[in-house]
Formats: structure tokens, sequence, C-alpha cells
């Protein structure tokens, strides 16, 4: 197996020499083979262990079994204890996901400190077909009959290329030994249960399994090239980055260029699945619903608007957005991703009004000033027009979308609205023939 491991590496990652190693070690057979194999290249390599404390004594012996490898082949090693059911309460995770997150966290942690350049774990062909496996039985799309990736990110798996048995093997003709686990052998666990009780009987029913499994998982990645070459021309039509008014990060999707699709829901789907979307029948449903209608996860919200799907990032609740005052009457003030800036201007030859700016008579101002979003029932009497009007009326009449409102921040001198601010000036604050002072309000990118 070294000859055909040491062509694998020449072939696919020949990048990795030279390179400082680090390599994900249980002390069970996997990732002991792993570690024997790249030290016979004369690869340069570290370990690290860790301790989950889930095991009592097994655990404790695996750290110091690791730590006695590491002797042996004058490697550097690195052991780290965690709390995991303790975090797992915390976190409100499962033992599985907590051990996950804390392991992975410390590994990007050690690489950075040591500046080591890729991390390597032991997963193999056996462990690619059972995540396959599990994940047809939970549901899921292309990406997760995919398989383990070979290389993600700073993740190196070089073992997928062979099997279980091929691993084993190599280990017992090389006289190296390794920790058994003895929870590996229970069936509680669903990735145990597919292990002992259903491969085998794949296996029985095809010899080649993992043979036949390898050229489905090279099929498949074919297939989700040629859907990712299609999603990149679709974006081009159906993804619109968002114009001035729109939160950052904002996306515009173009209902009437996702209606002309073949099967919409697939390709919203392919668009969305990184937003931690799941309801996907009701974000096909908005393709037809009123304005107004939306869809959420646990980061993301999808909203109707007129001819656009609106995709963003979930806002803060009512709870948590902020307030701001304006103390004296000269002063900038910082509010996220602008500054309003107010001046005192002596000369009546003013500068038109813009978007950005406008003028105000100083004197109906009374301090402190409030900044702070709008709320149902606000309403202001508009620049130019008689009567009051609510703000929920002006937006309507306006086109400004659901989206847009939540940025839109407002001045106010006590419970008045001077200025909707990028927007309208309150007729009651214009400049008029008898001002004596005048302020200038500014927002300044």
């Amino acid at each position: 197996m070294l000859t055909q491991f040491s062509e694998h590496i020449n072939i696919h990652f020949s990048f990795l020499k030279d390179k400082k190693l680090l390599i994900a070690i249980s002390g069970g057979l996997d990732s002991v083979a792993l570690t024997h194999l790249f030290n016979q290249l004369n690869f340069s390599i570290s370990l690290a262990h860790c301790n989950f404390r889930l095991r009592g004594k097994d655990a404790d012996q695996d750290e110091v079994f690791v730590k006695q490898l590491a002797e042996q082949l004058q490697v550097p090693v690195f052991t780290r204890s965690f709390e995991t059911e303790i975090v797992a309460k915390q976190k409100k995770l499962s033992i599985q996901l907590t051990a996950r997150k804390l392991r992975y966290d410390w590994f990007d942690e050690l690489t950075k400190k040591h500046k080591l350049d890729y991390l390597l774990t032991a997963h193999h062909a056996d462990d690619n077909l059972e995540t396959f496996l599990i994940n047809t039985i939970r549901g899921t799309g292309l990406d997760g009959l995919t398989g383990i990736p070979e290389k993600n990110k700073n993740i190196i798996r070089p073992l997928l290329l062979f099997s279980r048995e091929q691993i084993e093997n190599y280990a017992k003709e090389n006289n190296i030994a390794w920790q058994e686990d003895s929870t590996n052998a229970e069936t509680k666990y669903l990735r145990n249960k597919i292990r002992h009780e259903v491969i085998p009987i794949l296996k029985e029913l095809n010899p080649s399994l993992l043979t036949s499994f390898g050229q489905t998982i090279e099929n498949l990645k074919g297939s989700r090239q040629i859907i990712d070459d299609r999603i990149t021309r679709v974006k081009k039509t159906a993804v619109i980055p968002a114009p001035d008014g729109y939160r950052e990060g904002i996306q515009k999707l173009s209902i009437e260029n996702l209606k002309k699709l073949n099967n919409p829901k697939a390709y919203l789907y392919e668009l969305l699945k990184n937003c931690g979307f799941t309801e996907w029948n009701d974000i096909t449903n908005l393709l037809e619903a009123q304005s107004g209608k939306q869809a959420l996860s646990k980061t993301h919200r999808l909203v109707k608007d007129r001819d656009y799907l609106l995709l963003s990032d979930l806002l803060p609740t009512k709870t948590e957005e902020k307030a701001y005052r304006i103390k004296k009457k000269d002063e900038d003030l910082e509010i996220e991703d602008f500054k309003l800036k107010l001046s005192s201007v002596k000369t009546r030859n003013l500068k038109p009004e813009t978007q950005n700016t406008t003028y105000v008579d100083k004197d109906k101002l009374k301090f402190p000033l409030n900044v702070r979003k709008w709320k149902n029932g606000d309403y202001f009497y508009p620049f130019g027009m008689q009567g009051k009007k609510k703000l929920s009326k002006f937006f309507k009449d306006e086109k400004i979308s659901l989206l847009q409102k939540e940025k839109i921040w407002l001045l106010c001198s006590e419970n008045q609205i001077v200025w909707i601010i990028g927007r309208r000036l309150d007729d009651r604050y214009k400049i008029k023939d008898t001002t004596k002072n005048i302020l200038k309000i500014e927002i300044i990118k």
C-alpha cells in the first residue's frame, strides 16, 4: 500500500511536499496508519489529539498512546481535553456536533499559531460510503451525494481512495499497533448501524461495492459541475445586486426570469441552498405570493417585493435596534454605515438640496435630537405638500420595499419627524423668508 499511496500523493497531492502538515489523530487504526504513511514518505508532520472525556480511562489511554507514538516517530504532538458534555448542554447541540466543532476550532487555532499549512484527516473509502448512505437516508441534494471532498480549503483527506480493509492490511503487515474504540462496535449510532449492519449486506450483493461506489461518486461530481456551470449562467439574469437604498449584501432575484426556467423550485434550491432554508415549497410559493410575504431561515430572509424576491441576512429584532441622540447643535453622529453631519450655515445662498443634504430652520429644533427607526403610526408633513401623511402610506406611494424600509432612519425633534433621512424633509422645518438660523444636515457615506 505504501507504493500505491506514494503514487497517489505524487499525482493528486504533490503540493503537500515541503509543507508543514498537521495530522488529526485519534489513536485508532485509520489515523495511526495515515501517520505512519506520511512519516515513511519523510513529510514534515505534527500530530493533534483531542480527548473529549467521553470514554473515561479508555480516552486517557488513547491520549497516552498518541504521545508515545509521537515520541517513537520523533514528531511534535499537541493534545487537548474538552468537557464535551458540558459544552453540548450549554450550546444545546448533540455530542457529535459539539465534538466536531470543538476539534475543528482547535485544529484551526493550531494551524494558525504554529504556521502549519494543511490539516490531514484519515477519512477513507468506507467512511465516504457511510456518509453517502446517511445523507440519502436523511434526505439531501446532490451535494450530499458527491461524497466527502478530498480537499476543502486547508483540510486534506488523502486516504479516500483506500478501503478500511486495505488500511488494516497495511497496519498488520507492518506490525503497526493502534487503539480500538469500543464505541465503534455499538449500533445505537446511525453511522455504526450502517457500518455493521447495512454495508456488509451491500458488499455481499456486490463484492466490488466500493469500486462501483467510487465510479458513481465521480459521475455525480461530473453532474455537479454541469449544474454549477448552468447556475453560473442563470445567476447573470436571475440574480441582481441591489441598488442604492438597500442594505448592503441584499440580493434581488428576478421573478420573471425565474419563471421562465423549467422547474423554478430546483433553481431556487441551487441559488439559496447555503442560506439555511428547509421548506422549499414555501420558497417556491413566494413566486406567486402577495408582496410582503416572506420565508425565514435561522440566518436569512427571503421577501416577495413586487417583481423580485429580496434575499438578506436576518436583521436584529426590534428590541435590539439602536437609537441615537444628538446633544449639540453642531456635531457629527456615526450611525452604522454612514455619518450624520450637522453644521450651521450663515449664508442664504444655499446649494440645491440633494438626497444626502437638507437644510432646516435651526430655531425650530429642540435638542437633544433623536435618530431612530420608523414604527407603525409614525406620520409627518411631507415637504411641499399640505397636511400630514403616515409613513407607511408614504413608503407605499414611493414604492419602497420592506427591506429598504428597515434601512431608513428618522431624525426627530422631540416626537416630531424632522427628516426621513435621505428621503424627505418635514414641511414644518423647511427654510422660510423669516428663518434666521439655518442648519445644514448632511449624510456622509
